[in-house]
């Protein structure tokens, strides 16, 4: 079994930074993609950013140039450097991963628990 515990949500103020944290643990043997998600109330849930084990990332629009996602694959580690932070990035963010391992290497989607943003005003 794997688990992806994330860590550094808060409350901060609109143009303020946070950084947050995944990390994976358990019967793993490689992580292709990890990523961020986020929903905020009423809405569904949207992909922030992802990142390949290889470096290549992916942003929402809406985040580009403000958030940053990074690795480190020896720790099995996501981190989400969130810089210029605006009221509307408020949301619970989730970390994500595809997790190779387990007896037979088989490859499955994870979720972490989610950590809550919010930005005031």
């Amino acid at each position: 079994q794997v688990q992806l515990v994330e860590s550094g949500g808060g409350l901060v103020q609109a143009g303020g930074s946070l950084r947050l944290s995944c990390a994976a643990s358990g019967s793993i043997f490689g992580i292709s993609v990890m990523g961020w998600y986020r929903q905020a109330p009423g809405k569904q849930r949207e992909l922030v950013t992802d990142i390949t084990s290889g470096g290549t990332t992916n942003y929402a629009d809406s985040v580009k140039g403000r958030f940053t996602i990074s690795r480190d694959n020896a720790k099995n580690t996501v981190y989400l450097q969130m810089n210029s932070l605006k009221p509307e990035d408020t949301a619970v963010y989730y970390c994500n991963a595809d997790v190779i391992g387990g007896r037979f290497m088989t490859q499955r989607n994870y979720w972490g628990q989610g950590t809550q943003v919010t930005v005031s005003s």
